[in-house]
């Protein structure tokens, strides 16, 4: 039975270029949204770019451009690598232009319970890389470890506050139960210890000075701008016509059946935390999963632009192809863990994996079907029927469970299966058509599964054979991936 299903990554600041991690993140989704919809499912799938950070101003001067002109061409940059990447997104939202996110922030800033948005006078320490105030336990010598060359900003000001401590039992209870699932495990473990160790109200705006005029005005107070992450998480439904109560609202919000927000490891308080607290505030229903993603480091280094490795994912993809590129951003990072990227590691699985392997067992299969022509359909084997399905349902079950490596590891088991049942049956010795049609029905199962992962490989192949009318005919296809 069909669903409706939302999938969302979150947004990405526009004070630099994309990187690979990001490429990471876009791809992790598409394939969900994809795996939805040859499912069956109603998918709205959603992605955009955050750009009333004040990194972003900073970037901005730092280029000699102004504001409006640097997140304007950043934004055109992270457009192109979603394209190159073949995402299959049905929305992008920016968050400086879009009319719709500023209507839903400061709706969202209104609709918050009365007494949870209050001013004070506070000092504190803030982060710009993080955009978040810090604590001096958070601290290591002094500097935010995530951005050890940027100083720590002391602030003294009047802000508005949300009262986060409000919700703590509430907050534990919605965790612990699973009402939202944080997968994996060891991050809905992390959160819980957070918030068990006593949730503090936060700084939910700053004043116009100190942001440079640039992001939201707070409503009915035009000396302060929203806290970003206020107008950066309400994109979530902003992009859905929140403002409005729009069609879209009801039936990807309020009326879905699975809403998933994916996002990066360094960000999941916001979203686990933060953002269930303003949509309680708020009384809007909340998402149902929180999927969380690891890191890439760079031939074992965390990537850094100080050190200087950091990684064009567009470069990657003109270099190797977009298929390529998406199989090794899913099959080196286990979803939830850490990877690591190096062009050594690259070429290595490209040649073994998608050259040696589903490049080769392609072009053998194809090549041996060409040559014994039209194909009866044939009773199969019940091992290649059993095999076929132990993979569809282990294929499933893994994505379900937000191992994307795992299911592309099934998958490539079954193109390994299917290899060696050529090898011990030569059917270019006898030309059987028994087993070249089993060896075709294998590669028509391998690249219907690959359609959420490589869904340009998976097409060539589909549209290779034609299966229809108990009668199976192929045809020849380029080498999907000439060795390197």
């Amino acid at each position: 039975m069909s669903k409706k299903y939302y999938i969302s990554t979150s947004i990405p600041y526009v004070n630099a270029a994309p990187h690979i991690g990001h490429a990471l993140e876009f791809v992790q989704a598409d394939v969900l949204a994809r795996y939805h919809r040859e499912k069956g499912d109603d998918v709205f799938f959603l992605t955009g770019t955050d750009e009333n950070a004040l990194k972003n101003v900073q970037a901005a001067e730092k280029a000699g451009v102004t504001t409006e002109k640097w997140v304007e061409e950043q934004a055109e940059i992270f457009k192109k690598l979603v394209k190159a990447l073949s995402i299959s997104n049905d929305d992008f939202i920016r968050t400086s232009v879009e009319n719709r996110l500023k209507m839903g922030a400061e709706k969202l800033w209104l609709s918050c319970k009365d007494g949870d948005i209050y001013k004070k006078q506070y000092s504190g320490l803030f982060c710009v890389g993080c955009e978040e105030f810090k604590t001096a336990k958070d601290l290591v010598d002094e500097h935010c470890p995530d951005h050890l060359n940027q100083e720590i900003q002391k602030i003294s000001e009047e802000n508005y506050f949300f009262k986060l401590s409000n919700y703590q039992k509430q907050l534990e209870e919605i965790i612990e139960s699973d009402q939202v699932k944080i997968i994996p495990e060891t991050r809905k473990n992390e959160i819980l210890s957070f918030i068990k160790s006593g949730l503090e109200d936060f700084s939910v705006s700053r004043s116009i000075e100190r942001a440079k005029n640039w992001g939201i005005k707070v409503p009915k107070d035009e000396t302060q701008i929203m806290y970003v992450w206020i107008d950066a998480l309400s994109n979530y439904i902003s992009a859905l016509d929140y403002a409005e109560n729009g069609e879209k609202f009801q039936k990807y919000w309020l009326n879905v059946d699975e809403s998933n927000h994916l996002i990066g490891k360094n960000i999941i308080r916001f979203h686990a935390v933060y953002w269930l607290a303003f949509l309680l505030s708020a009384g809007i229903r909340l998402p149902s999963k929180i999927l969380v993603h690891g890191f890439f480091n760079i031939n074992g280094q965390k990537m850094s632009k100080s050190i200087g490795n950091v990684v064009d994912p567009l470069e990657v993809i003109t270099k190797y192809g977009v298929d390529a590129t998406r199989y090794f951003l899913l099959s080196e990072i286990p979803s939830g863990e850490d990877g690591d990227f190096s062009f050594e590691k690259f070429e290595a699985r490209y040649n073994g994996n998608l050259a040696n392997g589903l490049g080769n067992y392609t072009a053998r299969v194809l090549t041996l079907a060409e040559k014994v022509g039209v194909l009866e359909e044939i009773k199969k084997e019940s091992y290649i029927s059993n095999a076929v399905e132990e993979t569809i349902n282990s294929v499933e079950d893994s994505i379900i469970s937000f191992k994307l490596h795992e299911a592309l590891f099934a998958i490539w088991k079954l193109i390994t299966f299917g290899d060696k049942y050529i090898n011990e049956h030569k059917p270019w010795e006898t030309n059987d058509k028994t087993v070249i049609y089993n060896a075709t029905y294998i590669l028509e199962n391998v690249a219907k599964l690959l359609k959420s992962f490589l869904p340009d490989s998976a097409n060539k192949i589909l549209d290779a054979i034609d299966n229809t009318n108990g009668k199976l005919v192929t045809k020849k296809i380029a080498p999907l991936f000439p060795r390197i």
